[in-house]
């Protein structure tokens, strides 16, 4: 925890008493102890509520093993450090969120809505994003959403980088089933099982779980979905920017372990577990390390693309899509932020050192004639190649087994309020949905009439496993897009075209 909340709290028996101020507060109880939260006008929000225990110690690289119970109540108004990671600001604000990131970090917050219900509410459990490096449940509130949608809502910390995703030969020693990596998926996994097993209390139905992400929290939705392990944990399913990104094998994830390892001097997984968090953390930053979840052959039993298409997976319902500019965001950070602009002749050398031998394929459909500036052309390869197109492969490879449904986000003014300086429009970026999603929009009358109907397809699919909305156009099933803009919510089937996927649907490269 904290120095703040530490100087706030008395632990007693492993139990952070309630403090005076916070005393009157709601109270529900878990199978490890009982917990007090915070009321709020629409919403009651229950904060740092541990779902695993602290993964410190002889616990680093260790799967998580279920928290202590405590005696008391629980103090729940004030959420849980963040996993370690480099505190790192975005166009949104620190991805971090509050606390001090610390390898004690496995929490989680529930957020109902202020008022009782007679039935139990469907759950909505966020897996958070940030390239498996960064991020942390409590960026996004997910107090308007409970009450706005009527739902249950959980997000959670997941360990990052090195401390979720190191895989060494040591480790896979230590296993009885031969495994290493994957920490941080098994926390995804691991307050799963929590929320089974205990979101009753929040009057949550834990027969209606869905799970939803963006970015690398939508590529760990597509992984829960078709792992063995997470069998009856979910009903339901929603990857936003993110599903069926290509990984690495455990081998090949280990090779790079081990000479990570060795590059901090370290022969064997007890060298590391005894170096400060603080120092491991500065070595992750290794331009040759890859932190991500690998293809272990248990929890991970195949790539994710492979699994869809053979239809191993948990067949429920399914919402995916992506945003009509993903790759500006990138483009923005790499050139505009960093206070440089991409010029006509630097477009092709940006190509070529991203595609190689595809370069000249890539330039002949991306000319420049076709697009605003540079940077409009490289964004739009970036789109394409890294997001629309995957997201399309894995929803059609869905539909073949289940109900699945796309939609693009197409709002082209949705960042304008950030004023970011740069010089081209941003448009429709990567993430710029999500406020959307979560009711945190506050713009023309347009766009919030947009994110209401957006908040309700979301709420009602978790509800019905179906998405529609009050005064929203009929949400038709794959292979029917859905757009959404403020402009007007359409359908069509022309997506795959609109992005040129044919160049990109060809072979996957393995890790």
């Amino acid at each position: 925890m904290g120095v703040l909340i530490c100087a706030l709290l008395l632990s007693v028996a492993g139990t952070a008493l309630v403090p005076a101020a916070a005393a009157d507060g709601p109270t529900a109880t878990t199978r490890h102890g009982q917990v007090r939260g915070k009321a709020g006008e629409t919403a009651t929000s229950y904060l740092g509520i541990p779902y695993a225990a602290p993964p410190v110690g002889q616990r680093r690289w260790k799967p998580p093993a279920p928290p202590e119970r405590w005696s008391g109540v629980r103090d729940a108004t004030t959420p849980g450090n963040p996993c370690m990671q480099r505190v790192q600001s975005s166009p949104w604000g620190n991805l971090a969120g509050p606390g001090t990131p610390s390898e004690d970090c496995l929490y989680l917050n529930v957020y109902t809505p202020a008022q009782r219900a007679a039935q139990k509410r469907p759950v909505m459990v966020w897996i958070h994003g940030g390239g498996f490096t960064v991020g942390s449940g409590t960026f996004y509130d997910g107090g308007t959403l409970a009450a706005k949608g009527d739902v249950v809502v959980v997000n959670f910390n997941y360990r990052l980088g090195a401390f979720g995703y190191f895989a060494h030969p040591g480790l896979a020693a230590e296993s009885p089933l031969g495994l290493s990596g994957n920490y941080g998926l098994l926390d995804q996994q691991a307050a799963l099982r929590w929320v089974r097993e205990n979101i009753a209390a929040f009057g949550g139905d834990p027969g209606n779980v869905t799970i939803f992400g963006e970015s690398a929290g939508g590529g760990s939705v597509c992984q829960n979905l078709i792992s063995p392990r997470t069998t009856g944990l979910f009903h339901r399913a929603v990857a936003q920017s993110g599903c069926g990104f290509d990984l690495p094998t455990q081998e090949s994830q280990q090779t790079n372990g081990t000479a990570w390892a060795n590059s901090l001097g370290c022969a064997d997984v007890a060298c590391l577990r005894a170096r400060p968090a603080g120092e491991l953390l500065t070595a992750a930053a290794s331009p040759t390390a890859r932190w991500v979840p690998n293809v272990d052959g248990k929890v991970l039993p195949l790539q994710v693309t492979d699994a869809l298409e053979s239809g191993r997976f948990h067949q429920v319902p399914v919402l995916q899509g992506t945003t009509a500019d993903e790759g500006r965001l990138t483009v923005a950070t790499t050139y505009d932020l960093a206070g440089r602009q991409l010029t006509a002749a630097g477009y092709p050398v940006a190509v070529r050192a991203v595609y190689g031998d595809r370069a000249d394929a890539v330039l002949a459909r991306y000319p420049l004639t076709d697009h605003g500036t540079p940077a409009e052309a490289l964004g739009a390869v970036f789109t394409d190649s890294q997001f629309a197109c995957l997201q399309s492969r894995t929803a059609r490879l869905m539909a073949e087994h289940t109900r699945s449904y796309q939609y693009e986000f197409a709002d082209r003014h949705a960042m304008d309020h950030l004023g970011l300086p740069i010089g081209f429009p941003l448009g429709a970026p990567h993430g710029s949905e999500i406020r959307y999603v979560f009711g945190g929009v506050s713009g023309t009358p347009a766009q919030n009439a947009l994110a209401d109907r957006m908040l309700g397809y979301w709420t009602n699919f978790a509800r019905t496993g179906v998405p529609y909305a009050a005064d929203a156009p009929r949400w038709n099933l794959f292979p029917k897009v859905q757009t959404l803009a403020p402009e007007g919510i359409t359908a069509g089937t022309t997506f795959p075209q609109d992005h040129k996927c044919n160049l990109w649907d060809g072979p996957v490269t393995r890790g």
